[in-house]
């Protein structure tokens, strides 16, 4: 049985090379104003949602679980609409919008590691990439007026830290899933 995740590996890697690229931009350019880091995380969490929804769609079609990455991409998209409706958002409602995305996609991305432990080596990125997101949440909720460039660059870091785990598993999974046998190992009957 194929998992999932091994036939859509590239999707963690889309979602992985997203995260670098945001780290990266916000170390480069560290005095960005707020309503650009609004909309630069707003476009974040749409791309991660998205891809979090296309892997659900193709794990569903596969019979395979697809819960925890539906409802982590629908929190990545809903985090992103609301950022986007409210432009003017304080900073201080913004840190608690992001620290939220962060741990409630953080729990379920451990969990969908843990679900994962039985079919594939290197389940310990994504359980390591929900542990750190959820970290990353409670930074923000204990130091939420810590600053906007602060905040930026906790942020930054964050999703290169993540970007990077999800790269490395995307490409494990690819290499694990070459190694699946494509047709049955079973012999079937004659007719």
């Amino acid at each position: 049985m194929r998992v999932a995740l091994a036939s859509n590996w590239w999707s963690l890697v889309i979602r992985g090379v997203a995260g670098i690229l945001f780290g990266i931009l916000t170390f480069l350019m560290p005095g960005i104003t707020l309503a650009a880091w609004v909309f630069l995380f707003a476009a974040y969490a749409l791309v991660d949602g998205v891809m979090s929804i296309v892997g659900a769609v193709r794990a569903a079609k596969s019979h395979e679980r697809w819960g925890s990455l539906l409802l982590a991409g629908l929190a990545g998209i809903a985090a992103a609409l609301i950022t986007i409706a409210w432009p003017a958002i304080t900073a201080l409602a913004l840190v608690y919008v992001i620290a939220a995305w962060a741990m409630v996609t953080g729990v379920l991305q451990t969990v969908a590691a843990v679900r994962l432990r039985k079919y594939i080596e290197g389940e310990w990125l994504l359980a390591l990439g929900g542990i750190a997101s959820v970290i990353f949440g409670i930074l923000l909720v204990i130091a939420p007026l810590a600053g906007a460039l602060v905040i930026t660059l906790w942020f930054g870091a964050y999703a290169l830290v993540f970007g990077v785990l999800l790269v490395v598993l995307g490409f494990r999974l690819r290499s694990w899933g070459r190694t699946l046998p494509s047709e049955p190992s079973i012999p079937l009957p004659a007719h």
